[in-house]
């Protein structure tokens, strides 16, 4: 299923980069995980595509390329969505020990 995830984010997105996660193992046993996991991800996708989009505009928008997948086995996902230029301006915000600066 991570596959298949950065697949489609990839195909329609053009990422600099994306990385899924499986954490369903953090689920085990809940009701609502599946016994044989893949059912809970973290994304963390860097795409000029979310340029000029809101958080919720982002989040809609890979909600909808991932629309059968979170129809049947993914269960939740959750999503770090940033364009490139943010990603330059949160390192430039952090020391290289990764505190804030003030």
């Amino acid at each position: 299923m991570a596959e298949t995830i950065q697949r489609k984010l990839t195909e329609h997105l053009y990422p600099r980069s994306v990385r899924v996660t499986d954490q369903s193992h953090q689920h085990a046993g809940h009701a609502s995980a599946p016994a044989d996991g893949e059912s809970h991800f973290h994304v963390e996708i860097v795409s000029e595509a979310f340029k000029d989009l809101d958080r919720i505009s982002r989040q809609r928008l890979v909600y909808q390329i991932l629309n059968d997948e979170l129809s049947g086995s993914v269960h939740a996902l959750e999503l770090t969505i940033m364009t490139p230029d943010e990603v330059v301006a949160k390192s430039l915000t952090n020391n290289e020990d990764g505190r804030k600066k003030n």
